[in-house]
Order: C-alpha cells, then structure tokens, then sequence
C-alpha cells in the first residue's frame, strides 16, 4: 500500500477490524519510512452489472456516481454523510441481487428515488427534478402533490 504522506510502499499493518457488518475491514497501517498512521479499507471485489445509459452507451458500475449524486441531492440539509453511504450500499447490495450481467440506468435511478425518499423528501425532490428532467413548473408541482398526498395517507 503507498503511503498517502511520503509515497512509500512498504507498510506495516498496526491493527485491523471488521466493518459495517463484516463486509469491509478496516486496517490501521504505519508507514516504514515516515513513521505516520494511516487507515485503509478492503472489500470484496464483487461482480457489478455494465450500466446501459439511455443513448445505449454502456459503462461500468460505479458507486461513487450514485454517492456524488446523492450528495449533491441533499447538501445543505439535515443528513449524515453516514447515512448517504448506507443507502448507496443498499442500492449497491439490490443491484447485486438482481443478478443480471447488464442494468438500465433508469432502474438504478428508480433505486436512487427509493432511498432518497425515505431519507429526505427535499432531497428527494431535487433529485427527482434532475432525473426526471423536469421541463416545466407543472411537472415539478405534480411530484410536489404526490408527496403531500402520500405524506397525508401515512
């Protein structure tokens, strides 16, 4: 591993430990050369379908897209980033289980939708206003009303 501070790549590993769930381990390591600390994170590689854009385009699965998008989705609002990452790894998780080798980029914007909804409903409607490519104020007043009305039926 290249150390972050002096660019190193003998290291020596200080500590490690499971996290979330068993799925990542997190590993304290020390550089040989500049003595500093650093923390590394190791997961399963796992097999992740090519993404099929709506110009038919395909590209490789990247969770970071679905991150960034989330968190410009809710900036400025009252969300942890803790929180942003658990439901890009439930996202992340769904898509596995679908088990298919190619997915359309609206399903995982659909999945997106999903968890952003139940997280912020600000966030949500930005997000939503981007996806859908809201053409008119009309369009952004009709999702406004489907969110009260589900909001009124709880």
């Amino acid at each position: 591993m290249k150390c972050p501070f002096c660019d190193e790549l003998e290291d020596k590993v200080v500590d490690s430990r499971m996290a979330k769930e068993g799925e990542v381990i997190r590993r304290r390591r020390e550089c040989t050369s500049c003595r500093r600390r650093y923390t590394t994170y190791e997961r399963v590689e796992e097999i992740l379908p090519v993404v099929v854009k709506k110009d038919g385009r395909r590209e490789s699965f990247d969770r970071g897209k679905i991150l960034s998008g989330m968190k410009k989705a809710c900036e400025k609002r009252p969300i942890s980033t803790a929180a942003i990452e658990a439901a890009a790894d439930r996202i992340e998780k769904r898509i596995q289980e679908m088990g298919e080798s190619e997915i359309q980029s609206r399903v995982i914007g659909e999945e997106v939708m999903k968890e952003l909804h139940q997280l912020d409903q600000v966030a949500y409607v930005r997000f939503a206003s981007v996806y859908r490519e809201f053409k008119d104020i009309d369009q952004f007043m009709d999702e406004l009303k489907m969110l009260a009305q589900q909001r009124r039926d709880r």
